[in-house]
């Protein structure tokens, strides 16, 4: 009788600590929702932010609040969400620079094992861009004075290891010339300072760009998709300059790793909604992104396979963090 009512104590005391747990699930979400971008505002992932924001909160049934936490190539933003609880109120949206950050810098996360992977969102075509201050009106002409001044040309970048870094040493390296590397804090910063003047180009992905080519604030001279885009149809591909080169960015949504499956699915299928819905769907693709909406696994697999690219290219070209 003493053992038969000590395992009903245990098993009341188990029932009773699990309780809250699937009362939480069962009510999620019941408060804001925050997703991280670990960039300033302005860049590509901002850029995503803020066009699926509203229709996520409605899918999700509960505010979604966008957090921008900027600084060392979006590390310093996932580090906070991999250290959030995994209970769906923390999302993080991540770009290029989340495959390859491992092989830069000493990050205190994961990149596979401190995350569950939601989606990838979508790609991006990168472009090559221009400022109006510099006298670089093509592709063509920006390879012939880097060639005539080597090292002069500065172009920005969202941090070393991003998209605007890496696909900028692989232009060089291809059409061989040398350019001058200034890293900023985010896609935003990096922007502001092509407009400004403080940089002569960037090589940085369409959306987040077009409306400088739209409102003649800077100049879009090359593609870096396979063929032209119909949003800028007049605008060449860099391939036609220099051939075999290709530059596309990428954007999804990770979660800290434990998620609760019914919140997991949640979170997945609200996002799904969100990128087939019309409005989003017609505003995102006429500003050059290409919506994906993977499955979990398609996501990971593929943040795999671009960190060992990316992991080869960093070690043959002898790139570190300055």
């Amino acid at each position: 009788m003493r053992a038969k009512s000590l395992m009903c104590a245990l098993l009341s005391a188990t029932i009773a600590t699990l309780a809250p747990s699937v009362q939480a699930q069962e009510d999620y979400p019941s408060k804001p929702v925050r997703l991280i971008v670990p960039f300033p505002p302005g860049g590509s992932v901002d850029y995503v932010a803020r066009s699926i924001s509203q229709k996520f909160s409605d899918y999700l049934g509960q505010s979604v609040v966008v957090e921008n936490r900027g600084g060392a190539s979006g590390t310093i933003g996932t580090a906070a969400a991999a250290r959030a609880d995994p209970d769906g109120y923390t999302l993080l949206l991540v770009f290029d620079s989340h495959a390859v950050n491992a092989s830069l810098y000493d990050i205190t996360y994961n990149t596979f094992e401190s995350f569950d992977y939601v989606s990838l969102i979508g790609t991006m075509p990168m472009a090559l861009v221009t400022s109006k201050k510099s006298e670089l009106t093509s592709a063509r002409s920006v390879i012939e004075t880097a060639k005539a001044k080597p090292g002069e040309i500065k172009y920005g970048s969202s941090g070393v290891g991003g998209s605007n870094h890496l696909q900028a040493v692989a232009f060089a390296r291809q059409a061989g010339v040398q350019l001058m590397h200034v890293p900023y804090r985010g896609g935003g910063p990096m922007i502001t300072a092509l407009l400004g003047g403080e940089v002569d180009m960037v090589i940085s992905s369409l959306p987040a760009v077009i409306q400088y080519a739209k409102t003649d604030q800077a100049n879009v001279v090359a593609i870096g998709s396979k063929e032209r885009v119909a949003q800028l149809p007049d605008v060449p591909t860099i391939n036609s300059v220099v051939p075999g080169y290709v530059a596309q960015s990428w954007i999804g949504m990770i979660v800290p790793k434990g998620v609760p499956k019914p919140i997991f699915d949640r979170i997945q299928t609200a996002l799904g909604k969100t990128l087939a819905d019309p409005a989003v769907k017609t505003k995102m693709e006429n500003d050059g992104f290409h919506i994906v909406n993977s499955s979990p696994s398609e996501f990971e697999e593929h943040v795999r396979r671009e960190a060992k690219h990316w992991a080869e290219i960093i070690k043959a070209e002898g790139i570190k963090t300055q």
